[in-house]
């Protein structure tokens, strides 16, 4: 005796709905080389997610009155899973500005490499900036919370519900400040390195001008810094865990999970 498979139109909505969410999400996700691999790839990891949720998935028995309203739905989901990958995307572009600030001041601009992620070329200190904030990403844990949050906002703000009210969009343009202030504390001692070597390599040109320092700036800036980075990069693991908490914090208020 053959039984035929049916699908409810609610499991439908909601699976449509889910799958909506978990799209945005991997849209921002700071994986490394994640946005640069196959399309057909993504497009199965974040089927698979959406499957793995689907204990969790919402019952939506009242369905969407036409097609209009269901396109909103979609609209508003995509719009949720890409707001929640753009806060998570907020920790690594901390890193990535700090990279930034001293890049070129320290002379690494004249060594560029191709970025993983954009195919463009970058300087060698946001290339390790980024590579190194995608593998804490995942020793930090970060990916299991990402799951851990979607899933409890399937309760708390379910497919269809969720609104953008101001004090969530202010909440969430309020972490991106965040990023500045992350990096100059991450390169803070390095851009202190630079100036005092500046301001003695130019005392030192001006009681003897004959003293030719211009070409000694660059090696002793590029030395100082590699040093101090080196140094310094016991701390990041600290400052990545500082940072995620602060934003995975805003995120559950914001979902009420």
């Amino acid at each position: 005796m053959h039984t035929d498979a049916v699908l409810s139109i609610s499991t439908l909505y909601a699976f449509a709905l889910v799958l909506a969410r978990m799209a945005g999400l991997f849209v921002f996700l700071p994986i490394p080389a994640f946005n640069t691999g196959p399309a057909a790839a993504r497009a199965a990891l974040a089927l698979v997610a959406t499957f793995s949720l689907m204990p969790r998935w919402p019952d939506v028995h009242n369905g969407p009155a036409d097609i209009g309203q269901f396109a909103a739905w979609m609209i508003a989901e995509t719009g949720f899973g890409l707001a929640i990958g753009l806060a998570v995307s907020f920790i690594l572009e901390a890193f990535m500005m700090g990279a930034q600030l001293i890049g070129a001041q320290a002379g690494f601009s004249h060594a560029s490499f191709i970025d993983p992620t954009s195919n463009a070329d970058s300087i060698v200190l946001v290339v390790i900036a980024q590579l190194t904030a995608g593998l804490l990403f995942f020793g930090a844990g970060l990916d299991r919370q990402v799951i851990t949050i979607l899933a409890n906002s399937l309760d708390s703000a379910p497919p269809g519900s969720f609104a953008f009210a101001r004090p969530n969009v202010e909440a969430l343009l309020m972490t991106g400040g965040l990023i500045f202030s992350t990096g100059v504390r991450l390169v803070l001692p390095v851009m202190i390195m630079m100036l005092l070597a500046d301001i003695s390599i130019g005392l030192l040109g001006r009681l003897n001008a004959q003293l030719q320092l211009f070409s000694l700036s660059m090696p002793i800036k590029l030395l100082g810094s590699l040093a101090l980075m080196s140094t310094s990069m016991i701390v990041f693991p600290r400052v990545y865990t500082q940072l995620s908490t602060i934003i995975f914090g805003v995120l559950r208020r914001l979902l009420g999970v």
